[in-house]
């Protein structure tokens, strides 16, 4: 649903997650038996289509099933942290028994950056999944394998939501979203003096040292979207002339709200609140969710082009979309699962809210965004590392 309205900024678009809808109630069995049962002829239109294109459409789960069992092993680089590898190890060799698994984790820009090199250089062997790193993620889609994801998504024959999907390149998936809240200690300031809106940061009582703000400004460029280039620079020079402590890292911010160290952040990750709300025993951290909410696409991975066991890393993508593999992710990363998923916990969070999402259309932009807003705020140092 689209609705205008003024919102101190300009006049903006609202965009909402519906609260219900048929993508919601189906299951992935269920949506997959209708498409099969009546897109047949749609289906060889699909694959004629793609393959006229240079993509591989496949047009039976079954068969990717079957042409994965003939590898019977699977090697992917992720960027999910290592204490989520075993059970999310565990829960597809019980799905797939005939699958030997072999995960590995890339962290960070530079590690991104050192890949993206002996990826371009020809020097990667022995990967059936690659972790896209978001720095080069344009220039990534012509050493993934082109399989039409996508159109064999829309046609059932991958249980993988579509918004998971990029709708252009087709062969690249995002298994998760960064969600960004407000977070603050409840002991030392009430819910209700918590700010409501972005806006109420700006206010006087705001001013000199009250909230954190993290130097870099990724959940405030993911805002651009819903509010506009022009209206997110002119916040960030007033939310900086409010004197925020500058820190960075949301686990150490989060780590020294939960001490008592200071009240409030003015918008960080969800699950890094989560993750120090856990090792909390005075139950100190809470969080407000303020809306427009920051949505960033996270975790995209997509099949190499060389990989030696393709069909098996189709399975794995579908896997990590699916109900198991995302409860997994909520469960163990904690909280990145997507909001692409039905049910899972940021679904949930975000359900029936305007958001802004950074997401496939604006990769590129977004960086420049970052940029941007990182000038507005003055290129600040962080007083809290």
């Amino acid at each position: 649903m689209k609705r205008v309205r003024l919102f101190g900024f300009a006049k903006i678009t609202r965009q909402y997650v519906p609260a219900a809808g048929l993508a919601f109630l189906l299951s992935f069995a269920a949506r997959a038996e209708i498409l099969a049962a009546s897109a047949s002829p749609s289906m060889g239109k699909a694959k004629q289509q793609a393959e006229a294109n240079g993509f591989i459409f496949e047009t039976s789960h079954d068969e990717i099933v079957a042409k994965a069992r003939q590898e019977g092993k699977l090697r992917a680089l992720i960027g999910w942290d290592p204490p989520n590898h075993p059970h999310l190890i565990a829960a597809f060799k019980k799905k797939y028994p005939f699958i030997d698994v072999h995960l590995e984790e890339i962290s960070g820009s530079e590690a991104g950056q050192r890949f993206f090199l002996e990826l371009k250089a020809g020097r990667v062997r022995n990967w059936d999944v690659l972790h896209i790193n978001t720095d080069h993620y344009g220039d990534f889609p012509p050493y993934l394998k082109k399989f039409d994801i996508r159109g064999m998504a829309d046609h059932g024959v991958l249980a993988i939501p579509d918004g998971m999907i990029d709708p252009k390149a087709r062969n690249a998936v995002a298994l998760g979203n960064i969600v960004d809240v407000v977070g603050y200690n409840r002991h030392m300031i009430s819910g209700e003096k918590v700010p409501n809106a972005l806006e109420d940061f700006l206010k006087p009582e705001f001013k000199g040292r009250k909230f954190f703000t993290d130097i870099r400004p990724l959940a405030y460029a993911a805002l651009v979207p819903e509010l506009g280039v022009a209206g997110l620079v002119d916040y960030a020079k007033k939310l900086a002339a409010q004197e925020p402590v500058w820190v960075r890292g949301f686990t150490r911010a989060y780590t020294a709200i939960m001490a008592g160290e200071h009240a409030l952040h003015s918008f960080g990750n969800y699950n890094a609140i989560i993750r120090v709300a856990r090792k909390d025993p005075r139950g100190s951290l809470a969080f407000k969710v303020v809306e427009p909410v920051p949505v960033r696409i996270h975790e995209p991975q997509g099949v190499y082009r060389l990989a030696e066991h393709p069909y098996a890393a189709l399975l794995w993508l579908e896997f990590q979309a699916g109900p198991e593999g995302q409860k997994i992710i909520d469960q163990y990363e904690p909280l990145k699962s997507s909001i692409y998923a039905p049910g899972s916990e940021l679904e949930k969070l975000i359900r029936g809210r305007r958001i802004s999402v950074k997401g496939w259309d604006n990769w590129q932009a977004y960086t420049q965004w970052v940029g941007l807003l990182t000038e507005a705020f003055g290129f600040p140092k962080a007083q809290v590392k």
